[in-house]
């Protein structure tokens, strides 16, 4: 069984959603779909007593089950799923997203008591399995995040920009994500030198609770056509969307950031990354060659690397064809076979 946040049904930017379905798909492939029930828990916890009276007493049924919980799932669901592997045997593997659990579990020691008794766990990065070993994990495997997506060829590449230089973030739409330093840093470089360097291209669904913050910096910049919002597009689209783009901006305030998936799509399109180094950068970006890192909430720093890119836009173009070959790294075939060889036949 396959159980996790699929959403709505409908276009999402949750990093959640989307590795949910991308992984559970690839599973469902290599295993067949007659070998597979998949689970949506989206907006399920609600009704806990009903998860746990009614629904965990079924895992009998199955061999395997995946999971893909978030924070409130590995402090409610993870224990009593293990309680259900205790009487019925049922191997629990749990797919992580993002880079938190590693702090998170530090807060929870229940959580950790049980899945340190999962059959596995499987963490983004190296640097997210290195600090579970450190805590006592043994269970614990790499599996790269992915994304189903056309690589360009090289020879499909853009290297015609002229100011000025269009950039891009292609995540949520959130405080955390540093975008509004980013339209801060813009507007004050094309200020400085006195003409548009610089625009920004932002797109990506609105954290719920932040639409009033994301208004007021719209309108704050409502004259200055170097910025703009440009909604939503569906992760099969962001290919063909991002090609056209100069670099992608990635100033996250998450810390534990694993390998978002926004930087995926940005190799996929040969885009370098110009991004804050979080916890696990080094696993995901190679700095100078894939990239450009800066010290993490050092805006001082970006503000710098964006004013040399801008003298010399040669930095970010000889990056680009290197993007192509990384973005291999992230295809599902590949990285999900670390979990759905472990499954064999059926979940």
């Amino acid at each position: 069984m396959i159980c996790g946040n699929f959403g709505t049904g409908g276009p999402t930017s949750s990093g959640q959603v989307i590795k949910t379905k991308i992984v559970s798909e690839e599973i469902v492939n290599k295993l067949g779909k007659e070998n597979c029930i998949v689970f949506n828990t989206y907006k399920r916890l609600k009704s806990l007593l009903k998860t746990y009276f009614i629904f965990i007493p079924t895992l009998f049924r199955f061999k395997h089950v995946v999971m893909f919980p978030a924070h409130s799932g590995v402090v409610l669901l993870v224990p009593a799923f293990y309680v259900a592997k205790l009487l019925y045997g049922v191997k629990l593997h749990y797919v992580v997203i993002g880079g938190w659990l590693p702090t998170f579990l530090k807060r929870y020691p229940l959580s950790k008591f049980a899945l340190k008794r999962y059959d596995g766990i499987y963490v983004e990065t190296n640097t997210m399995k290195t600090a579970l070993q450190q805590q006592g994990f043994k269970n614990v495997f790499v599996m790269p995040n992915c994304k189903p997506l056309k690589i360009l060829r090289e020879e499909e590449l853009c290297y015609q920009h002229t100011e000025p230089f269009k950039l891009v973030t292609f995540s949520r739409v959130m405080k955390e994500k540093g975008i509004e330093d980013l339209i801060r840093i813009i507007k004050q470089i094309n200020e400085t030198i006195g003409r548009t360097v610089y625009s920004l291209d932002i797109y990506g669904h609105i954290q719920e609770g932040e639409e009033d913050w994301f208004e007021e910096i719209m309108a704050s910049v409502a004259d200055d056509p170097a910025i703009s919002y440009k909604g939503m597009i569906s992760f099969t689209d962001s290919t063909s969307v991002l090609a056209s783009y100069f670099a992608l901006v990635f100033p996250t305030r998450f810390f534990t950031e694993g390998i978002p998936g926004t930087i995926i799509d940005a190799y996929s399109a040969g885009l370098p990354v110009i991004a804050a180094k979080w916890e696990s950068f080094d696993d995901v970006v190679d700095d100078g060659v894939t990239g450009i890192g800066f010290e993490f909430e050092n805006w001082e720093e970006l503000t710098k690397i964006l004013e040399r890119i801008a003298v010399n836009p040669e930095i970010v173009y000889g990056k680009k064809a290197a993007c192509l070959r990384k973005a291999v790294d992230f295809m599902p075939e590949s990285t999900v076979s670390v979990l759905s060889n472990k499954l064999g036949g059926a979940i």
